[in-house]
């Protein structure tokens, strides 16, 4: 079943990290089958109150191949530049199974 990794950053506080960081991550995901749904973009808040400066969503075929790109050496380094460089959350999220 497919997994998605979401990303709320609420701000970049290091953007020159940062930047590093958005550089590299297409390549740790390809192994992995990982593809990028949403990068950054434009948003439109439609209810509530949303306060984010960049929203990511990457989809995975399932959690095993998500969990090997997660704490893959590749991207553990690269997830340590995006925690220094911004203050933000993420959540894994199973999608639906197919009927």
């Amino acid at each position: 079943m497919a997994v998605f990794f979401v990303v709320d950053i609420k701000e970049i506080t290091d953007p020159e990290t940062y930047a590093e960081y958005r550089k590299g991550v297409a390549a740790t995901l390809e192994p992995y089958h990982g593809e990028f749904l949403v990068r950054g973009g434009s948003l439109e808040v439609l209810e509530g109150e949303w306060e984010t400066q960049r929203f990511v969503i990457i989809t995975f075929p399932d959690e095993e191949h998500f969990k090997g790109w997660y704490y893959s050496p590749e991207y553990t380094a690269l997830r340590q530049m995006r925690i220094s460089a911004s203050t933000g959350r993420a959540i894994l999220a199973q999608g639906v199974q197919a009927s």
